[in-house]
């Protein structure tokens, strides 16, 4: 069998799977949940696709799974494995091990998925955290507020997109906070089945907010970028915008903060994959936020192939492979930023200006699919974003400027 005709594994469906050029017709096997395949209709979606093997359905967030795969489909010699969703990171990294391919290896992916393991794992090879614990009830919190005076935020140990994420600045009304963060909707994209929940409580750490992309072969980095991050206002960590590379940001932060991510991937054992590492620098200390080993969500990829006139996608996969890519370039060609629509939550009376935002200077693409009569959820996640707007620019300043003179030439009207 040659090596086009092994099949490539990808774990975890993604809407942009059936246009990837990389994918040669017949040759992409995707395996998600069960329930995700049924709930989300993922047969109709990758009807016609053409690149689609065949789309099994396995339960791979249960403990076991790529092991139990791996028996199932022994002789299947694929020739690479990639996770593209953050739950699929610690399946795919034992599946490739399994098959003997390059992966992040199963011990880090299982120690970057578990945001508490994480911590213990950098905290004790000297990169800065804050403080942290685990807790299981309003009053282990009450505990760990009157240990570490300020504001805290309580977050999940085990989940994605800010799910049950907030910022506590006071105790007050500390027990419908805590509810509301054990109330968790993922909706279609997680499966039906209950899932264990884990909670942190730790301190907030005020700064700048900032992600790292490394692609990486057996630990070496062949690429990085620094992301410049926005959020929403108010006490959900959720993300408004992003600049590529990070706007205003100096040269000496931004090789602190590669030079961080590379002690994270060494503290945790890291092979071969993306990493996206989230940081807040704090008088000039970054501080690690969480660090997962696949690519960044909210378009930052296409950001980066943007910015620096890369394939990062192909280079990805020549990695996965366990090819070497051609030396990629070590600094931005221009910039791109991606800023995401702002609306009141309620009832949509009226959208304008969209046309208008199209034509106006940089816009690489405008994604907003809300019509009178529809709902704005209430922002308590990254799923509830009403839409986004992708531009381009001669630097990351420029590329963010053109961002939100899109998104403040739409106007969404709402009975909120």
């Amino acid at each position: 069998m040659t090596s086009q005709q092994q099949p490539w594994i990808i774990v975890g469906y993604v809407n942009v799977l059936p246009v990837v050029k990389e994918f040669a017709p017949g040759s992409v096997i995707v395996i998600d949940e069960p329930d995700v395949i049924r709930n989300r209709d993922l047969k109709s979606a990758l009807d016609g696709a053409v690149m689609l093997r065949e789309l099994i359905g396995w339960e791979y967030q249960l403990p076991g799974a790529a092991d139990e795969f791996y028996n199932t489909y022994p002789d299947l010699d694929p020739a690479l494995i990639a996770p593209l969703l953050e739950y699929a990171t610690p399946f795919a990294a034992r599946l490739a091990e399994r098959y003997g391919l390059p992966g992040a290896g199963a011990g880090a992916a299982q120690v970057m998925r578990d945001k508490a393991l994480l911590r213990k794992v950098t905290r004790a090879a000297g990169i800065a955290n804050p403080a942290s614990q685990e807790v299981g009830s309003v009053e282990e919190v009450r505990e760990f507020a009157a240990a570490h005076p300020g504001s805290l935020v309580l977050k999940p140990a085990n989940r994605q997109a800010s799910v049950g994420t907030r910022v506590l600045h006071a105790l007050d009304g500390l027990e419908p906070v805590w509810a509301d963060c054990l109330t968790q909707d993922e909706g279609y994209l997680v499966p039906d089945r209950e899932r264990e929940l884990r909670m942190l409580v730790e301190q907030y750490v005020r700064g700048e907010e900032f992600s790292v992309e490394l692609l990486v072969r057996e630990g070496e980095v062949l690429f990085s970028n620094v992301t410049g991050k926005l959020l929403y206002p108010g006490d959900r960590p959720i993300e408004l915008g992003h600049s590529v590379p990070a706007a205003g940001i100096s040269a000496a932060l931004g090789e602190l903060l590669v030079a961080e991510t590379g002690k994270v991937l060494r503290a945790v054992g890291f092979g071969s994959g993306m990493v996206h590492c989230e940081w807040i620098v704090s008088e000039g200390v970054p501080y690690l936020v969480e660090c997962a080993g696949r690519f960044p969500g909210d378009g930052i990829p296409m950001l980066i192939e943007e910015a620096y006139r890369i394939n990062l996608a192909a280079e990805f996969y020549t990695v996965m492979q366990g090819g070497r890519p051609d030396p990629l370039p070590q600094e931005a060609a221009g910039g791109a930023a991606v800023r995401f629509v702002q609306a009141e939550p309620g009832e949509v009376v009226s959208v304008t200006g969209v046309e208008e935002a199209r034509e106006l200077p940089g816009v690489l693409s405008l994604s907003l699919h809300l019509e009178p009569g529809q709902t704005v959820r209430q922002l308590r996640s990254s799923w509830d974003r009403a839409g986004s707007v992708m531009t381009r620019g001669a630097t990351p300043e420029e590329a963010l400027a053109n961002a939100e003179a899109v998104t403040a030439a739409i106007t969404v009207r709402t009975t909120g």
